[in-house]
């Protein structure tokens, strides 16, 4: 039998990005055949890195990586734009995987991010995977801005964290499926695997302008909500949250989908990447049901 084809749109969400890894994993075991694919940010990481067929490598090495691992890899620098460089851990996924061209990839794909200081927003569909990937997760006030040429880029999640509009013309799946990490309180599920025993992280003394920054994206613990007395980085950031929640969910409605997967923006922090495997287990355990419910016609 022939298998369904899919067109496959993954949303923006920070570390939570890895639950796109078993979404895919599910929809392939179902029988789907994945024929292209549309990005943002982390969705943009998950979806290019499929496309040149070593999903599977990747998925080894980001689910063996601690929480020491994570932080190891990440450059600070001291700089107004963001707190991390972003080369170091590009550097090690192209000792992991090759980079390559958009256009050579055996699967259409596309990802998107926003041009500064115009505003506009950038569609890749050719040129260097990760110089695309960089830009489309330069998240604002963590990564420094992506330099391409003359040109610097934001995360396309600013504008368009669910970026259906991406999906190839020429090449279109049967079915429309998308993958939503920036999902409702609701959509929060526990955690189906166990977390790895981890010994605290603890900063030098010269990070300790860092620790409260670091802190907001690599802890997903609720904590007591603070009417009075946010930084500026902390409004910013609620406020993009904000922005890009109500704008998902405002995109998806507007579209006719045949498979949609919610994560909760609380199932992880934005930089919980040690949390891999788990949140892989949560995005297949997800898409399992998304499946057999649109399967099912309910």
């Amino acid at each position: 039998m022939a298998k369904k084809t899919v067109s496959l749109v993954l949303s923006s969400g920070g570390a939570r990005g890895m639950a796109h890894i078993g979404a895919i994993e599910a929809l392939e075991e179902a029988g789907y055949e994945i024929v292209s694919i549309a990005g943002c940010s982390a969705g943009a990481l998950v979806g290019g890195i499929y496309a040149t067929g070593k999903l599977e490598i990747f998925k080894h090495w980001i689910c063996n990586l601690d929480k020491i691992d994570v932080f190891s890899l990440m450059d600070f620098t001291i700089s107004r734009k963001g707190f991390i460089k972003g080369e170091k851990v590009f550097a090690a996924l192209k000792n992991l995987i090759a980079d390559c061209d958009i256009e050579q990839l055996s699967i259409p794909f596309s990802c998107n991010a926003v041009q500064i200081p115009n505003g506009e927003e950038k569609i890749f569909t050719s040129g260097s995977l990760y110089e695309a990937i960089r830009a489309s997760a330069s998240i604002p006030t963590v990564f420094t801005p992506a330099k391409i040429g003359e040109n610097e880029f934001l995360d396309g999640g600013i504008i368009n964290p669910i970026p259906f509009n991406l999906i190839s013309p020429t090449v279109r799946g049967e079915y429309l499926v998308a993958v939503d990490l920036n999902g409702p309180k609701s959509a929060f599920i526990a955690a189906p695997v166990k977390a790895k025993k981890e010994s605290s992280l603890k900063l030098p003394i010269w990070m300790s302008d860092y620790q409260k920054k670091f802190s907001n994206y690599f802890y997903s613990e609720e904590k007591e909500e603070k009417p009075k007395g946010l930084s500026s980085v902390e409004i910013l950031n609620f406020s993009l949250d904000l922005i890009q929640d109500k704008l998902s969910g405002m995109v998806i409605m507007q579209q006719d989908v045949d498979i949609l997967v919610e994560i909760s923006r609380e199932q992880a922090g934005t930089l919980e990447f040690h949390r891999a495997a788990e949140l892989i287990e949560i995005g297949k355990k997800k898409m399992k049901k998304a499946i057999k419910k649109a399967e099912s016609g309910h």
